[in-house]
This record gives structure tokens, sequence and C-alpha cells, in this order.
């Protein structure tokens, strides 16, 4: 008796994740050539991103960085830091580990806004939908990244296919999020107004919700690319090439100096995407305030 009030019963217990293994092994088995060909795609599509940002020179990368981060900011000072910053990178000899991190991040985050924004679109749309999506979200957010590694590497094996897979599952989640909450919180009166004037449903979300929801959504895709660049680091234990990969092999070298430059370089290219399409969010914010302020006055 003392057993079952301080241990929790053994008859009681189940394994299920033998169970669950054998369920992603059987697909992978049944479904061998469905994921071979979605491997090759993908593939594909990461070494063409990577062929053009090398395609590009070093030079004047840097220079289209600083003239982004001039216009975004309004600043030329900003613009010639963002450019001492990526200067930075290849002084430390990781120029090419960048544009293989990069490569993945750019992909991972276009899957995710093709996937996600027409899943917040929905969710915003279909109350039913948001009840049976919204806690998977949950799940998918509080889920501990490793977790989403295993059953990637069990159907694409390791590589660069299943680090993009595994990026754009962690990574989604804030795109779906603010889509939703941007499109559900329009003022309503400007849909109503809208709906009056004869527009449709489809007319007033297309016309009017998504352009008043653009700076939330902007904020999604920050927080997406931001989620990608995170997770990218992590799937250097799946075999993803890159900055990532220089730490891991720092870190099984204990290896200090090795594990921080690679760790500097990630942090550079974070706060340059973060501050651009923060920037942009804050431009998309602006034109909306000015363009409600010239519709007010013209009425």
């Amino acid at each position: 008796m003392k057993d079952y009030l301080f241990s929790f019963p053994e008859q009681w217990q189940f394994g299920a994740g033998s169970a669950i293994d054998d369920w992603v092994n059987q697909l992978a088995r049944n479904h061998r050539e469905l994921f071979t060909a979605i491997k090759e795609t993908t593939i594909g599509a990461i070494n063409g991103i990577e062929s053009f940002l090398n395609a590009i020179p070093w030079w004047l990368l840097i220079l289209l960085v600083m003239v982004a981060g001039w216009k975004v900011s309004g600043k030329k000072r900003v613009g010639l830091l963002y450019g001492a910053m990526l200067f930075l990178v290849g002084c430390f000899g990781l120029w090419t580990q960048m544009m293989q991190t990069l490569s993945i991040v750019i992909a991972a985050v276009a899957i995710s806004l093709v996937l996600g924004f027409p899943i917040g679109v929905l969710i915003a749309m279909n109350k039913r939908a948001e009840n049976v999506i919204r806690p998977i979200l949950d799940l998918m957010q509080t889920m501990p990244t490793f977790v989403y590694l295993v059953p990637c590497v069990m159907l694409f094996s390791v590589g660069k296919t299943p680090a993009v897979m595994a990026t754009t599952i962690y990574a989604i989640v804030p795109i779906i999020r603010m889509t939703s909450h941007g499109i559900s919180h329009v003022d309503k009166e400007v849909v109503e107004a809208a709906t009056a004037f004869g527009s449709t449903t489809m007319q007033a979300l297309i016309k009017v919700q998504i352009p008043q929801a653009i700076p939330t959504i902007m904020t999604g895709v920050n927080q997406t690319i931001m989620m990608a660049m995170s997770m990218v680091v992590t799937c250097a234990l799946i075999g993803a090439n890159g900055l990532g990969m220089e730490i891991l092999v720092a870190t099984n070298q204990v290896a200090m100096g090795k594990a921080l430059l690679p760790g500097v370089a990630i942090v550079i290219v974070a706060i340059i995407l973060d501050r651009l399409t923060q920037g942009l969010a804050k431009q998309s914010e602006t034109m909306k305030k000015t363009k409600e302020k010239s519709v007010g006055a013209a009425q």
C-alpha cells in the first residue's frame, strides 16, 4: 500500500514512444519516393539560394546592407555600422559559413511565410479553425527544440533537408499568430464600411483587413526570422553546415576561441536581420497612419 501512495503504480504506466517510432519508420518506408522527392527539391532550393548569395561579390553585399540600413533607419551612420559588422564576419573567416546559414534560414522562412500566412488568415476568419489550430500552435511553441530534430531525421536522414523542416516547424508559429492577430484586430467599423459599400468578405479581406494588418504581419515576419536564426544553429546537430556547425565542432574540441567567433557572427547576422525587418515594420506602420490621416482629412 505504501508503494502505491509514494510511487506511481507500474501497471498504470504505458510507453507510447516505441509505437510512435514504429509508425514514423513505417511512414518513411511506405512513402519513400515522396520523401526523397521532397528532400531533393529542398536541397536544390537551398543550393540555388546559396549559389545566388555566393554569386554576389562580398563588397556588393556589404554595400547593399549599408544602403538598406540607411534607407530603413533614415540614418547614414546606421548603414555604416551594419556594413562594418558584416565586414567583421568576413574578417573572422566565416563568410562562406554565413552564406550556408543564410541559405537555410531563407529557405525555412520562405516556407514558413507561404504556409503560415494563409493559416493565419484562416484562423482569423474561421472560429472553428481557430479552436482546432490554436492548441496545436501552443504545443509547437512550448515543445523543446530538440524534439523537432528526431522525426525530421527519421524521415529525411541527416543534412540540409531535415534542418529546413525542423526550422520551419519551429519558426512558423509567429507568422501564423501575428497574421491572425493583425486581421482580427482591424477596426470593425472600417470592415463594416467596406461591406456597406458592397465589398464581399473576400474583397474586404484583401483590400481592407490585410493592408491594415501589414504592420502586425511584418512583426510576425521579424519574429519568424529570429526564431529561424536560433533554430538553424541547433540544426548543426543533424548535419546542417554553417555557423552552427563551427560552434558544434568548437564545443566538441572545448575550444572557446573557435566557438566565440561564429557565435559573434550569428549575433551580427541576427541583429542586422532584426533591425532591417523592424525598420520595415515601422515604415509600414507610418504609412498606415499617414493613409488614415489623409482619409480622415478627405472626409
